[in-house]
C-alpha cells in the first residue's frame, strides 16, 4: 500500500497552466469518483485552489504516479508530455510531509497563510461525502488538521496573519498612500474577498463595493464594512467609480473584459485603476493589462510582497518544520504498526482455535465422569504444549542455524531474560 500526492503549485507552475488543470465545484465529485475507479487505487482526494492542484491517492501496488499523472491530464484535455514537467510526485513518507507542509500554510505563497488550512479541510469533506476516502486518508488528514493546529499554537506562524488578499491590500496601499480617498470594487464573495474588503477596511478605504453572482451573499459580506453590494451585472455600471479591482470568484470565464474596462476608462477620463486578479482561471481578460491606465497583477505578481512576509517568518517558520517532521515521523509510526495488525488478528485466531479444540476435550473428558481436578490439570498441560510448539520448534531451528538475531528478538518479544544474562 503507498500514499502518493501528485499535483503542481505556485512554484512549479506558472498561472496558465494552473488554470487549465483546476477542478470546479461543477466536476469535482464527478472527477473524484472516476479518479477512485482507477485500478489499482483505493481511496483519492483532490485539492484544488487557485496556487495548486493536488491528488491524494491510496495505491495498492508500488510506487507509480504515471497512471494517476495520465488521468489528471486526460481530464483536462492535455497530453502529459506537456504537463509533466509541472508535475511533482511524493509517496509514503515525503507525501505525508508534503500535505502537513501544506495545511500549515509552509508550502503556500504566503508563507503561513491560514486559508489552505480551511481548503484542505473543505477538500477532505468533499471526498468524504462522495465515499473516495477510507481508513488511511481518513487518518492522515485528521493528523494533518492536528498538525497544522499545533504549528500555529506552538509557533509564531500565525501572528499577524497575511495572505494573497493582505498582499494584494499591501500593494494598494503602497502604489494609494491614501486609500480614505479610493474606492475599491470586490468581485466575488468567498473567503479572500472576505478577508480582503476586512484588510481594506482597515487600512481605511473610501468605499468598497462588493460584486456578486448572489446579491445577497455579496450584501451580507459588504456590510460589516459599510460596503454596498451589485451584481455581475452591474459591474459596468460601477467600475467608472473604482480605483482598486480585487477579483476572486470560481467562474470558469473572465468577469471583466477588456471591452468593459476601455469604457470604464473612458468616463474616469483615464484615471489608473489597480486590478489585482486572484482566480485561478483568471477573471479578468489578460488583454485588459495592455490598457495604459490600468495597473493589473495575478496572484504570480505578488511575489515581492509575498517574500517579505516569507523574510519576516522564516524563524517560526523552521520551528513549523521541526513540528512537521516530528508529526511525519509519528504518522509513519502508525502506518508501519499496520503492518503488524494483520499478523497479530492471526496469532490469536490460531490461539483461539488451540483454546477451542482443548476445550471441547476438557468437556467431554468431564462428560465421560473423569475428575474435575484431572480435567483441569490435563487442559493446562494440553494448552501450553500446544500454544508453545510452534515457537518452540522454531526457536530451535534458529538455534542450529545460527540466527541469533531472530533468538535476541523473541527474547524480547516474549519480555525474557536470556539464559547466559541469567547465569
Amino acid at each position: 500500500m503507498t500514499i502518493l500526492a501528485l499535483g503542481l503549485n505556485h512554484k512549479t507552475a506558472p498561472v496558465e497552466m494552473r488554470e487549465r488543470l483546476t477542478f470546479g465545484p461543477d466536476v469535482l465529485a464527478a472527477a473524484l469518483r472516476r479518479l477512485r475507479d482507477l485500478p489499482g487505487l483505493d481511496e483519492a482526494l483532490i485539492l484544488s485552489t487557485c496556487n495548486r492542484t493536488e491528488l491524494y491517492c491510496v495505491l495498492d501496488a508500488r510506487p507509480d504516479d504515471e497512471p494517476v499523472s495520465r488521468w489528471l491530464c486526460e481530464f483536462h484535455g492535455l497530453d502529459l508530455d506537456r504537463v509533466a514537467p509541472y508535475l511533482y510526485a511524493h509517496f509514503d513518507r515525503e507525501a505525508v510531509r508534503h500535505l502537513l507542509r501544506v495545511a500549515s500554510g509552509l508550502d503556500s505563497l504566503v508563507l503561513g497563510e491560514p486559508q489552505i488550512l480551511g481548503q484542505v479541510k473543505a477538500a477532505y469533506q468533499g471526498a468524504l461525502q462522495c465515499g473516495t476516502t477510507g481508513k488511511l486518508l481518513g487518518r492522515l488528514f485528521q493528523h494533518c488538521f492536528a498538525a497544522a493546529k499545533q504549528i500555529r499554537t506552538d509557533t509564531a506562524i500565525g501572528n499577524n496573519p497575511v495572505s494573497v488578499a493582505f498582499a494584494a491590500v499591501s500593494l494598494a496601499h503602497q502604489i494609494f498612500a491614501d486609500l480614505s480617498q479610493q474606492t475599491a470594487l470586490l468581485i466575488g464573495a468567498g473567503e479572500t474577498i472576505e478577508l480582503a474588503a476586512r484588510h481594506l477596511h482597515q487600512h481605511g478605504v473610501g468605499h468598497i463595493i462588493v460584486a456578486n453572482r448572489t446579491v445577497e451573499r455579496a450584501h451580507a459580506l459588504a456590510a460589516p464594512f459599510d460596503g454596498y453590494a451589485i451584481a455581475l451585472t452591474e459591474i459596468p455600471a460601477h467600475l467608472p467609480d473604482a480605483d482598486i479591482v480585487i477579483s476572486s470568484t470560481a467562474s470558469p470565464l473572465p468577469v471583466l473584459g477588456k471591452g468593459t474596462v476601455e469604457s470604464a476608462l473612458r468616463k474616469r477620463r483615464h484615471r489608473p485603476v489597480f486590478m489585482v486578479d486572484i482566480a485561478v482561471p483568471r477573471d479578468i481578460e489578460v488583454e485588459v493589462g495592455e490598457l495604459a491606465d490600468v495597473y493589473l497583477y495575478t496572484v504570480d505578481d505578488l511575489e515581492q510582497v509575498v517574500e517579505e512576509n516569507r523574510r519576516s517568518r522564516a524563524e517560526a517558520a523552521g520551528q513549523a518544520e521541526e513540528i512537521v517532521d516530528l508529526l511525519t515521523e509519528e504518522f509513519m509510526s502508525w502506518l508501519r504498526s499496520l503492518d503488524a495488525v494483520g499478523l497479530i488478528q492471526d496469532f490469536r485466531r490460531q490461539a483461539e482455535g488451540v483454546r477451542d479444540q482443548v476445550l471441547a476435550r476438557a468437556r467431554q473428558r468431564l462428560a465421560n465422569g473423569q475428575p474435575p481436578a484431572e480435567v483441569l490439570e490435563r487442559l493446562a498441560y494440553e494448552l501450553t504444549n500446544k500454544l508453545l510448539h510452534n515457537p518452540s520448534t522454531g526457536l530451535r531451528r534458529a538455534g542450529m542455524d545460527g540466527r541469533s538475531e531472530l533468538l535476541d528478538a523473541a527474547n524480547e518479544l516474549f519480555g525474557l531474560a536470556r539464559t547466559d544474562e541469567a547465569s
